[in-house]
């Protein structure tokens, strides 16, 4: 499960007698007629044709026997609508592994491209097997299996060479000393908030949080985040999405009702469906609950990794408090899957749109940055040196946006046309292996 960049939502569907759902129920079993490959294709093409958003744009005729698989003829179906990156096809138990523990299998890290041929760990997650083979964040991957790059790069792309295990890593340290590691895939834990605090600012409390995805298991930590919070009189809350690529819908409600303490019953979001879905169109609003706050101001720290779910709690915030965004504009991931069970599978097929009390969505430019700042790699995330956390906490304190040096503000604007994150390169930018 290595695309990080997802809205999801429940919902159970039914198509030409097969059950599928988002997590749970019984989709044709393995072994049956249902399962066979015709019937798998097939059943790809009806729930395409019935919930996808823009099912309005597939072709009427589909000759299913031209698609060796049902992956195969969804990657076909999408490309009629050019900014779908995100309708794919995994194992259930994949699916229920990822958005129910918070678990993948793989080796533990984030990357970027600095250039074209420097690539860096971004982020890499406690106790995995990256962090066993001494990855950090900052460090340069040179060679693997003895392939640089470069020349990865100009073959099949480093996303796919990721997928080996167990695969050789030559790393240079920030200090230029080199090592060479073997690491192999293994399940690896994330830790959905590793860090909250509360910063006094010249006697005012601000609450900082790490937010690293939005999985089930973040749901328990919430409340002990927003409970310090709360007693430390926080009205100003610091959220660090600079990788949080999305997640599940219900928990963006969550965080939502976290930090609407101040305007309960009023309009969070508004999922809408296609005209063949309206009956699954739903209103959200904010809810009281134990630990809401009474937010005043609100900072994200953003990348151009930040997405999806990410982007619906900033674009859904934004008509009810003071929201700023510090760092980079964000992906542009306006839209949601919804899930669709069959055999031993899940189709997450691009299905909603989210949209904010004014009805404003459609963000596939993203959401603009408010006070660039750079994403320094050789800084731990949340640090006191940190470039994107100082100047959240300059804005907070002055009100206004730290002077960014021309050289730096250069490098933050080519940052984006560096990698093309409408085609296979974001996997490699804000993917996680």
């Amino acid at each position: 499960m290595r695309k990080f960049l997802y809205m999801l939502v429940a919902a159970s569907l039914t198509f030409a007698g097969c059950s599928a759902s988002d997590g749970g129920g019984a989709g044709p079993q393995v072994g049956t007629s249902a399962c066979e490959n015709d019937a798998q294709k097939q059943f790809v093409l009806d729930v395409m044709r019935d919930i996808y958003f823009w099912y309005d744009l597939l072709p009427a005729n589909v000759d299913l026997s031209q698609y060796a698989s049902p992956e195969e003829l969804l990657a076909f179906l999408i490309t009629f609508q050019p900014l779908d990156d995100f309708s794919f096809i995994t194992t259930a138990e994949a699916d229920a592994q990822f958005f129910g523990e918070g678990q993948f299998e793989g080796f533990g890290f984030s990357t970027r491209f600095e250039a074209a041929d420097d690539l860096r760990f971004t982020r890499v997650f406690s106790g995995s097997p990256a962090a066993m083979g001494g990855f950090q964040r900052g460090q340069r991957i040179l060679e693997l299996d003895g392939r640089t790059i470069a020349e990865i790069e100009a073959n099949e792309g480093v996303g796919v060479v990721f997928d080996q295990s167990p695969l050789e890593f030559r790393i240079r340290n920030l200090d230029a000393s080199e090592f060479l590691v073997t690491v192999s895939h293994d399940i690896v834990t994330i830790d959905p908030l590793p860090q909250w605090r509360v910063i006094d600012i010249g006697g005012v409390p601000v609450g900082y949080v790490e937010f690293a995805t939005f999985v089930s298991t973040a749901d328990p930590v919430f409340s002990n985040v927003f409970s310090d919070f709360n007693a430390a009189g926080v009205t100003d809350v610091i959220i660090d999405m600079r990788y949080n690529g999305g997640g599940l819908v219900n928990i963006a409600r969550l965080l939502g009702d976290y930090l609407g303490g101040s305007v309960p019953g009023q309009i969070f979001s508004l999922t809408v469906f296609n005209d063949k879905n309206t009956f699954r169109n739903e209103t959200e609003l904010f809810e009281q609950i134990a630990n809401s706050m009474n937010l005043s101001r609100l900072v994200v720290i953003a990348t151009s990794g930040t997405a999806s779910a990410s982007e619906l709690v900033i674009n859904s915030m934004e008509t009810h408090a003071d929201v700023t965004i510090v760092g980079d504009t964000t992906f542009g991931k306006p839209v949601g899957q919804i899930g669709a069970l069959f055999c031993d599978k899940i189709l997450r097929a691009t299905a909603f749109e989210t949209l904010n009390s004014l009805n404003e969505g459609g963000y596939f430019n993203g959401l603009a940055v408010d006070c660039p700042a750079a994403d320094d790699l050789t800084e731990v995330v949340g640090s006191a040196t940190d470039p994107n956390l100082l100047a959240a906490l300059t804005y907070l304190e002055t009100g206004a946006c730290p002077a960014v040096p021309a050289m730096l503000k250069a490098a933050i604007d080519q940052e984006l046309p560096q990698i093309d994150l409408r085609g296979p390169a974001w996997r490699e930018y804000a993917g996680a292996f």
